[in-house]
Formats: C-alpha cells, structure tokens, sequence
C-alpha cells in the first residue's frame, strides 16, 4: 500500500527561487542603506571609500543626541508600564477564569494589532485633544504604553500556555497561597516569556514613528520623527548612519527574542526546583 505523504511546498517546482527573489526584494534596500552609511562620499550614491566619519557626526549631533535620549526614555518608560499590564492581561486570559465576554476583552486588547497604525495615531490625537492633553513627553509614554501592551502579552501567553498547569497544581495541594505560588512558581518559569515581550515592546516603541509624530510636542521628538525631517531635506549620509544605527539595535534585539524563544532556552525552566515549592 502506497504511503501518503503531506504535500510539502518547498518540494514545489519553482519555490526556492521565488522565496530567493522575494527576500532579495525585502532586504535588499536595508543592504543598501547599510553599504553606503561607510560610504566616505558626502553624496550617498557614489561610492569614494569606506569611512565611519558620518556615524562619529551622527553622535557628535546635539540634536541627534537629543532625540535619541527622548526615544530611550519613552520606550524605557512605555516597556516598563507595557509589560507591567501585559503580565496581569495574560494571567487573567491564561489563568483567571473564563469570564463572559473573555473573547471580546481579548480582542479589545489586541486591537493594536490589528488595526493600521495611523488610525490608532490619528485617534490617540484626538482622544488627547479631547482631553486638553498637552504634557509633553508623558503623553508619548501613554500612547507607547497601550500600543506595546499585545506586543508584550503574546510571549507571556504563549509560555503560560506551553508550560502547563502542573507545577503550580502541585503547590496548591501544598497550600501554598496564591501570591506565595505566583511569586516561587509562575513567576520565574514566566521568566522567559517577559523578557523576550519586553523587548519587544522597547522595539516596537523605540521604532515607532506614526504615533510618536501625531502624538509628540515640543520638546519631546523621538528618533524616528527626527530623522523624517532630515530626510525632508534629502537623504544624507547622516540618515544612513542614524537608520543604521537603529537597524542594527532592533536587529539584535529581535536575535535575542529568538534565543529566547528557543525551546532549549525555554525548557531551562521547564521544572520548578524543589525550593520554589512552597511548604505547607
């Protein structure tokens, strides 16, 4: 009897090259930008040499600087709060009951996700005018903060899902209290799954242009919003530098969500020890 196997695509004639071609599309422009960010030449597409002379020019600018500190205290901020309210959303989901209207208390929380960053903008704007909102860089760091909150609840979701109920069972036939069993038990075998969602919660705000360009003042320009003025005036070797600057950050940020990620890494807290169980 002839054995039935699954169809697999990559046994598709024609897959690797389209796959190939497609990455090509997808990355190549960040190849690009990254090439002639060393590119000693003040005009960016003639190539004279390499130099790191616009990445000393870029740190050397008070202004760049500037912009910079105000992104890492907004996303600092915004990860912080993000991923305080991410813990509590995915144990609710995840542990709590299973409430009426769980569904749509999900959904609502997720919306961020789904919807097109410039209506979640637009509408953050108004909702601040609304209010009479104008207090400068808090107001980023709320817009941040309700944005990341999916960003940071998915791998803690995804970890209490994966690592099960047993341990947590077990102290309880122990009579060990809630808080008791939380803070010996869940909360480190989590431990994993809120590292990799804070992260990406500060590369999600620190990356963020849309909302940070409706929302931001005075006073209180991120990163992105100040490289979208320089490139009004053109693309220099500036640009390149800073935007390579920030690739190379989200990109390793992202490597180390993956190491996390990993179930070699996760499977590290995998068991409880002996310890983490609380006696009765």
């Amino acid at each position: 009897m002839r054995k039935f196997r699954p169809f697999d695509w990559r046994h598709n004639p024609g897959f690797g090259t389209f796959t190939a071609l497609t990455i090509l599309f997808l990355y190549a422009p960040l190849v690009v930008l990254v090439v002639y960010a060393f590119n000693a030449n003040r005009l960016v597409t003639i190539w004279s040499g390499f130099s790191l002379k616009w990445f000393v020019q870029a740190v050397n600018d008070g202004n760049i600087r500037l912009a910079a500190e105000t992104s890492l205290i907004v996303a600092g901020c915004a990860t912080v709060c993000a991923t305080t309210f991410a813990i509590a959303a995915a144990l609710a989901f995840e542990r709590g009951w299973n409430f009426l209207g769980r569904g749509i208390a999900v959904g609502v929380v997720m919306i961020p996700l789904v919807v097109p960053e410039i209506v979640v903008a637009v509408t953050t704007l108004i909702f601040f005018s609304m209010l009479d909102m104008r207090i400068g860089m808090l107001n980023l760091v709320i817009a941040h903060t309700v944005f990341c909150i999916p960003f940071a609840m998915l791998p803690m979701q995804g970890r209490l899902r994966s690592m099960g109920t047993a341990c947590e069972d077990a102290a309880r036939d122990l009579y060990g209290s809630e808080w008791r069993i939380f803070r010996r038990i869940t909360l480190p075998l989590m431990a994993p799954g809120i590292v990799a969602g804070a992260i990406l919660a500060f590369v999600s705000s620190l990356d963020d242009f849309l909302i940070s360009f409706m929302v931001s003042g005075a006073g209180s320009t991120t990163l992105p919003v100040y490289v979208y003025g320089m490139m009004r005036q053109g693309v220099t070797p500036e640009v390149n530098a800073v935007s390579t600057i920030l690739l190379l950050i989200s990109a390793g940020l992202a490597v180390l969500v993956f190491l996390l990620s990993r179930p070699s890494a996760v499977s590290r807290t995998a068991g409880a020890p002996a310890s983490a169980v609380p006696s009765s």
